[in-house]
């Protein structure tokens, strides 16, 4: 997994290499002017989906919502799909459920697009038009390198500058040179049993995808909220045994969560910041020349690193997981 986290600097610049490729597929369905948006995916890369969601509902103006599999696998729904752009986000391609799922839309009438890692899997070969992410082959469990390889390919997909990501490879190497910060939040939080990642907009699919990485490797109890969603009730668990990871971007997202994790660290819940303007006692990143919609793929970069290192400490194996398999096949 730490060999993986690594690589991302590098498979980033490789993607960034092949753009062309990707504005092709990008064409191809902008020609098509679909009117609505669907993402199918599971696991890991339904964060990705939740941030491609975000991408289409604020940078093309669409409505953007994400699938249920088992509408189409279990209750063999046919829904109109006519004039809908339908992308199936995969790491391995290999779920049933994704692309039976996938084969069903492209009958319903949608123009379909697969983004997976491995080349001629199910998914990839259901779909109208394909795009290899080619990250490498993932030896650990847990997804690391795929998943900001699709956060990428989606911007790139959705109308996404290359220009803006030009910075992304050198930013994600120097966020990742953050060793003593990492490994002082992992000590700092090895005897948790319980704690509650947050952030707003482009950010809470870092949150998601974080406290994902968190129950998979180190076995905590991680619940993911929406900031906004977590002044609505949650918050009432959170206290000084119960600590709060805050994803806060530099955008408008980010400015709003703020303005409440600073409430919050007022009443003495434990409060671990992910972000720019992490603090003394955070996760920083580098952003420099990387716009605003591509810091997810730097945000969960030192949360990849925490999870690891706390696994660690706590006496896991976060290449191996308990219960846990590479390709999961649901339907």
């Amino acid at each position: 997994m730490a060999a993986e986290i690594a690589e991302q600097p590098d498979v980033l610049a490789r993607l960034l290499g092949r753009a062309t490729e990707i504005e092709e597929v990008a064409a191809a369905v902008r020609r098509r002017k679909p009117r609505f948006v669907l993402l199918a995916a599971r696991g890991t890369s339904d964060h990705a989906a939740l941030y491609a969601k975000y991408l289409v509902e604020i940078r093309l103006g669409l409505p953007a919502g994400l699938v249920s599999p088992s509408t189409m696998t279990l209750y063999k729904a046919k829904p109109d799909l006519s004039d809908v752009l339908f992308v199936a986000v995969s790491q391995s391609g290999g779920s049933p459920d994704l692309a039976e799922s996938t084969a069903v839309a492209r009958e319903c009438g949608a123009t379909t697009v697969a983004l997976t890692n491995v080349p001629g899997s199910p998914v990839h070969e259901a779909a109208d038009f394909s795009f290899a992410l080619e990250a490498g082959e993932e030896l650990a469990v847990a997804a690391t390198k795929s998943y900001t390889a699709e956060l990428l390919a989606l911007y790139l997909l959705l109308g996404g500058d290359p220009a803006g990501a030009a910075a992304l490879p050198a930013a994600a190497a120097a966020t990742l040179d953050n060793a003593a910060a990492v490994h002082a939040a992992a000590a700092r939080y090895r005897f948790a049993n319980r704690l509650v990642t947050t952030g707003r907009g482009y950010s809470y699919p870092s949150a998601r995808e974080g406290a994902l990485k968190l129950m998979e490797t180190s076995y905590l109890s991680a619940h993911a909220f929406s900031t906004a969603d977590l002044l609505h009730g949650p918050v009432a668990m959170l206290d000084s045994n119960v600590p709060l990871i805050a994803v806060l971007s530099g955008d408008a997202g980010g400015d709003s969560a703020r303005a409440a994790v600073d409430r919050l660290r007022d009443t003495g819940t434990d409060v671990l910041v992910v972000g720019p303007d992490a603090g003394e006692r955070g996760l920083a990143l580098v952003t420099e020349g990387v716009v605003p919609e591509l810091a997810p793929v730097l945000e969960i970069l030192p949360l990849q690193q925490f999870a690891w290192r706390l696994a660690l400490d706590r006496g896991a194996d976060p290449d191996r997981p308990r219960g846990l398999a590479k390709v999961t096949r649901t339907r």
